[in-house]
């Protein structure tokens, strides 16, 4: 997961100067002493800041140590107009928290709790958009315990900060859906390098006979084990990682992190001779997840859910219903979820091999039917496919609308231990209420038909994320008694 941005932490001390400095630092070095026993080792800066000039000080301090998130802490009420020009020259992400008051107060009142208020109205003024916890006030322990949470969201922040989404191929015509406006994009701060099909046969080709091919080869035979079904389709498939990893380091340019989108049928397999659909697999178990059908969004969606959890994320159509029968059958694993809770998530086969109960290298069941319905499987092999381990899983995408503003979804699940009785990477998802959710959200707000899921829930950093992001609406799978805006009151 060198794709993964590392996150080192620092911690701004800010006071008012008609309040005792010392009460401002010895409360930052509780939280700091706390957050160690927790494994997040911060940096501290010696600076506590009460002017302009201390936000000038810490600056330097926190960029001598190379710190790349910043927490600002109102030990008291804290100097809003430094503290926020402190988070204005910052070049990172930074989160806003206050102390609770844990001592006499007659002496040692803080008055945080009334310094947020004024820390967020000038954030306002100066039109900066940080993290602040649900509630951002607390004890030592509290306070490490939100800014665990921030480090996650942080990592999202400085990965997307120095992302670029490499794409190969125009977005395919009969997946109109996936071709969203991608200036916004831009204004994320993400790089996009769109480039040909052509451009990536020529790299292809270019890589035949490579030396490191056997050394690919024998590690997927290691992954795959008994599940490797078509073993001659292995060093084509090794040739094609190779050339996706060469090509990611020499085009990264200036862009620390990248994740690729590429247009994976028809063409492709007529030309290349595969399917592309293990390698992708590969790739976002190295932290390098690949959308299919050129889906940018897709791919970014897919690489912050990866940043979130420090896991492979995959990307998933919303597939298919569950047949009664087989949901008839299954009661006891389904449990308290509806008939309509459960879809079945589905890709051709491009889920990590982590994520799968016995991952197996098949061949595309309908690109056969298609390309050589009357031969054995060639030019169609390459697909990982098995059914999905069962446990959490979170669905997320963010997504420009038609006129170029973000939104984004997040809902989050489980995967049935169901087999599913069909190809591909393939599981049994329920989601809470999804069949309002599909109706209000999915088809209402016009998304397409991929999800990035990721096998954890994420639900919280997504979130927040999105508020940070300024994405104007966050939908969710909205509870029973809580309607959405279209839905018939009658």
């Amino acid at each position: 997961m060198n794709n993964l941005p590392t996150v080192n932490l620092g911690i701004v001390a800010v006071s008012r100067d008609c309040f005792p400095i010392k009460l401002s630092s010895d409360r930052r070095d509780a939280v700091a002493k706390s957050l160690t026993g927790k494994g997040v080792k911060p940096f501290v800066t010696k600076t506590v800041v009460e002017n302009e000039k201390d936000s000038l000080a810490a600056l330097e301090e926190l960029k001598q140590a190379k710190v790349n998130a910043l927490v600002v802490y109102l030990g008291n009420f804290g100097p809003e107009g430094p503290e926020t020009l402190l988070a204005q020259k910052f070049d990172g992400p930074v989160m806003f928290v206050a102390a609770a008051e844990d001592g006499s107060l007659m002496d040692s009142r803080g008055d945080a709790y009334c310094g947020m208020l004024n820390a967020s109205y000038n954030l306002g003024l100066r039109n900066m958009r940080v993290y602040i916890p649900e509630y951002p006030v607390g004890t030592a322990d509290e306070v490490a315990d939100m800014i665990c949470e921030f480090v996650p969201l942080a990592r999202i922040l400085v990965g997307m900060a120095s992302l670029k989404i490499i794409t190969f191929g125009p977005r395919p015509h009969d997946f109109l859906a996936c071709n969203a406006p991608i200036k916004p994009l831009f204004d994320l701060g993400v790089e996009i390098q769109e480039n040909s099909e052509l451009d990536l046969f020529a790299a292809y080709h270019a890589h035949a006979g490579d030396k490191r091919i056997d050394a690919v080869v024998a590690d997927m035979q290691k992954e795959l084990g008994t599940g490797n079904k078509h073993p001659g389709v292995l060093p084509r498939l090794a040739q094609f990682e190779l050339t996706l990893l060469d090509w990611i380091e020499q085009n990264a340019g200036a862009s620390d992190y990248v994740t690729l989108a590429s247009k994976c049928w028809p063409a492709f397999q007529t030309q290349f001779g595969f399917v592309p659909c293990y390698v992708n697999s590969r790739m976002a178990a190295k932290g390098i997840p690949v959308a299919c059908e050129v889906d940018i969004y897709g791919a970014l969606s897919e690489y912050i859910l990866t940043a979130a959890t420090m896991s492979p994320a995959t990307i998933l159509d919303i597939n298919n219903t569950v047949p009664r029968a087989m949901y008839e059958a299954n009661k006891k694993e389904v449990g308290d979820f509806k008939e309509c809770d459960l879809f079945m998530g589905f890709h051709c086969g491009n889920t990590p091999a982590c994520h799968l109960k016995t991952p197996t290298m098949e061949h595309q069941l309908i690109m056969k039917r298609a390309l050589e319905p009357d031969s054995e499987p060639d030019i169609t092999r390459g697909t990982l496919e098995g059914q999905f381990k069962p446990g959490l899983v979170t669905l997320f995408r963010l997504q420009a609308n038609a006129e170029g503003v973000l939104k984004s979804y997040i809902a989050q699940g489980e995967v049935k231990d169901i087999d599913p009785q069909s190809f591909g990477g393939i599981g049994v998802i329920a989601i809470p209420e999804m069949a309002r959710f599909y109706r209000h959200v999915l088809i209402q707000d016009q998304y397409p038909h991929h999800s990035a899921a990721s096998f954890e829930h994420v639900g919280k950093t997504l979130f927040d994320l999105m508020k940070v992001l300024g994405v104007g609406k966050i939908s969710y799978n909205q509870p029973a008694n809580l309607p959405y805006p279209t839905e018939n009151p009658f």
